[in-house]
Formats: C-alpha cells, sequence, structure tokens
C-alpha cells in the first residue's frame, strides 16, 4: 500500500469531500467487536448533527467505501 492509498490518507481525502457537502466524517473512539468487524464511519449533517448515514442496522455501520460510493452519489446528484 502506497502513502498516498493509507487509512489516514484515504480518511483525509474523504473528510475534505464530506466538507463540502456540509458533512463530517465520524469514526469511534472505542469500536466495539461488530464495528471492527464491519464498519467504523458515519457521516453527520455539520448543521443539524443528525446522523445521515452510517448507523442502519448499529452505530458505525459503515465502511470507508460505502462512506465514499454515498460522497459519490451525493455528487452526481449535482
Amino acid at each position: 500500500m502506497s502513502r498516498r492509498d493509507s487509512l489516514s490518507a484515504v480518511e483525509r481525502r474523504i473528510r475534505r469531500i464530506a466538507v463540502r457537502y456540509g458533512l463530517n466524517l465520524l469514526k469511534p473512539q472505542k469500536p466495539d467487536p461488530q464495528v471492527l468487524r464491519h464498519g467504523g464511519y458515519m457521516l453527520r449533517d455539520e448543521e443539524t448533527a443528525k446522523i445521515v448515514f452510517g448507523d442502519k442496522e448499529y452505530r458505525f455501520s459503515a465502511s470507508i467505501d460505502e462512506i465514499e460510493a454515498y460522497l459519490e452519489r451525493l455528487g452526481a446528484e449535482e
């Protein structure tokens, strides 16, 4: 894995994209086993603090790839 593709680099890139849509990328401080198996991220609306993605069956249920796909869909709708 190159430095450009490291998880922290991907998270930074996703955070920058999310901010354009008024969203914050969240990840748990202490992930439980369920979150560690799959997921680990949520998107929250900056103004309302409402979770808009990543809490379907449990909190922090979205993977970084799912978050990225969600943001790409938002971009396609513009």
